[in-house]
């Protein structure tokens, strides 16, 4: 897949370091570009997907400091995989334990997918910590949108042959709710298994993360160590609900965030997290900027959903 004219160049980090955030998790940050710039800060999808060098790209590097965070259990925070206290309220604390460590007054934040669920939920706790929402593929972990892409809801009948894939380590007797499913054989003591489904549920969101299937994208799902840490906390998180008492809980709490800058960019096609959710959040935020992106799915790496990111990081530059 050709890469976006629109991204800033490659570029290193000048800082990195591991923080301690409980008994049991120690979280891996970067920063880089400007270290007097305007901070922002990159969550990751998945839960579990971790950073990437790709993921600094979006955003100016003469103007910003730029702060990159793998999440518990994700990327080259330890321990790897591990769910126990890993919650989607310890990951909005941890992100503040990193405000603070790195000094940090205010910053812009910048989500997609599931960190697009971790930037609204921080924002509607720490409003007053948040400059502007850079949100993409909005997913919000409603059960609705759950059962679109797990379970029989919808994104099956788009992708039928990776479906197959996906249900293939599930016996016939399970098949009714895949998520408890795979849940019980991720957090098995069976290694093998545990590797087996993970690569296959890791695959079949690999294969349906963009509009046109990605070869790279899809062979990244045959990585142990990344498929197992994704899988895991993904399934982890989606089968306890997010954490959340109620299934609109983000919805509940906009009125939290309304007075925030923020943009939305949503690929029209997006299989994963479809439209119809960043639709519902956009109806009852409607001072947000909203963007549908006509050929594109659910990747940031798409080239239309890539160059409206780095528009909206250089639009929000100046505050």
């Amino acid at each position: 897949m050709p890469e976006s004219p629109a991204l800033y160049p490659k570029l290193e980090n000048y800082d990195s370091g591991f923080l301690p955030v409980s008994d049991i998790h120690t979280l891996y940050y970067e920063q880089s570009g400007n270290p007097q710039g305007k901070p922002v800060i990159y969550l990751h999808g998945g839960p579990g997907g971790g950073v990437s060098a790709h993921d600094r790209r979006y955003f100016d590097p003469e103007v910003y400091r730029i702060i990159l965070l793998d999440q518990r259990g994700a990327g080259k925070s330890t321990p790897t995989a591990c769910l126990e206290d890993n919650t989607t309220w310890a990951l909005v604390s941890d992100i503040e334990k990193l405000r603070e460590h790195l000094k940090i007054e205010k910053w812009v934040v910048f989500g997609g997918s599931w960190g697009s669920t971790l930037s609204l939920v921080y924002a509607q706790e720490h409003p007053d910590r948040v400059k502007a929402l850079i949100l993409r593929g909005i997913f919000m972990l409603r059960q609705s949108e759950l059962k679109w892409f797990y379970e029989h809801g919808g994104a099956s009948n788009i992708f039928p042959d990776a479906w197959d894939e996906y249900v293939k380590p599930i016996p016939e007797n399970e098949r009714h709710n895949f998520i408890a499913a795979y849940h019980k054989r991720l957090t098995g003591d069976n290694e093998e298994e545990r590797i087996k489904c993970a690569k296959a549920w890791s695959t079949w969101e690999c294969s349906t993360s963009k509009l046109y299937v990605d070869p790279v994208e899809v062979a990244k799902a045959s990585e142990d160590i990344w498929a197992l840490a994704f899988a895991r906390i993904e399934c982890h998180y989606f089968f306890n609900k997010g954490f959340f008492k109620t299934d609109a809980h983000i919805l509940e709490n906009v009125d939290k965030i309304r007075h925030i800058p923020a943009t939305i960019v949503q690929g029209r096609y997006d299989v994963v997290c479809p439209a119809t959710s960043a639709w519902d959040l956009h109806k009852v935020w409607p001072e947000a900027k909203f963007e549908f992106m006509a050929d594109a799915g659910h990747s940031a790496k798409e080239l239309a959903t890539t160059a409206r990111l780095v528009q909206a990081a250089d639009e929000y530059k100046s505050l």
